[in-house]
């Protein structure tokens, strides 16, 4: 059984689209923004609802933490990066629980479970949260994980301490499903809740790193070839640096 596994509506169309075809749940973990806008969190629910996905929704209400974010000091915590703001941590910490506790049953009988990769794409602090729960419950759940080869400017640092220790024990090129995650983007715009680059493309290829539950030969991500999201450009992983190729 395949559960997708994205942060925030829409995510699913950007990051994981080649594997919805064949999944059998579809789980957004965050649907009310922070702040109580209202509205927006209507629309998104109204989008989802319209999704021609088999959707699980846990509605939880975002922390907020997006802005909140010292790029030139984080690290990776248990719950997902460090924020560098007492309050938002805080909320950031609880939605940790929360998440964990919302993903156990609805991931319970999977075999595999696509999300966010380790550095959350563009380093958004809830994309690497989701991450960190999927993570959580694969000991007790027993499920492979993978993700994908996105990462941009602000998240390369991430990447590349993610990337250091061996993390990834296959890997498998794939090409999204852009009719489909076209067809989501229509429904995203219809309700007003699109959230990234109104003409956007997908690339014609992505490649999926699998985390199996079980022990065995891994590999870090030194050398391999990570995906610019904002212009889809290659860019190659070094123990030091990202090198644009």
């Amino acid at each position: 059984m395949r559960a997708v596994v994205a942060a925030h509506p829409d995510d699913e169309a950007l990051w994981m689209s080649a594997a919805l075809a064949e999944a059998d749940r579809v789980v957004f973990c965050f649907g009310g923004q922070f702040g109580g806008a209202g509205k927006t969190s209507a629309a998104r629910r109204r989008a989802v609802a319209a999704l021609p996905l088999p959707v699980v929704d846990l509605a939880l209400q975002e922390s907020g933490t997006r802005k909140l974010v010292d790029w030139r000091h984080t690290y990776f915590t248990s719950y997902g990066l460090k924020i560098a703001d007492t309050a938002g941590e805080a909320r950031y910490e609880a939605n940790f629980t929360a998440l964990v506790a919302g993903l156990r049953p609805v991931l319970a009988g999977c075999t595999e479970v696509y999300t966010h990769n380790p550095w959350g794409e563009y380093g958004h602090p809830e994309h690497v949260q989701v991450y960190r729960a999927v993570a959580a419950l694969q000991a007790e759940l027993g499920y492979t994980i993978w993700f994908s080869n996105y990462v941009s400017r602000l998240s390369w640092r991430l990447a590349r301490l993610a990337g250091a220790p061996p993390c990834w024990a296959a890997r498998v090129e794939a090409r999204p499903d852009a009719a489909l995650a076209r067809r989501l983007r229509r429904v995203y715009r219809r309700h007003g809740v699109w959230t990234w680059q109104l003409g956007y493309r997908w690339p014609k290829r992505e490649v999926y790193y699998a985390q199996p539950a079980a022990a065995g030969d891994w590999r870090t991500m030194t050398g391999e070839r990570l995906l610019d999201v904002a212009r889809l450009r290659i860019w190659r992983l070094r123990s030091a640096e990202v090198v644009l190729v």
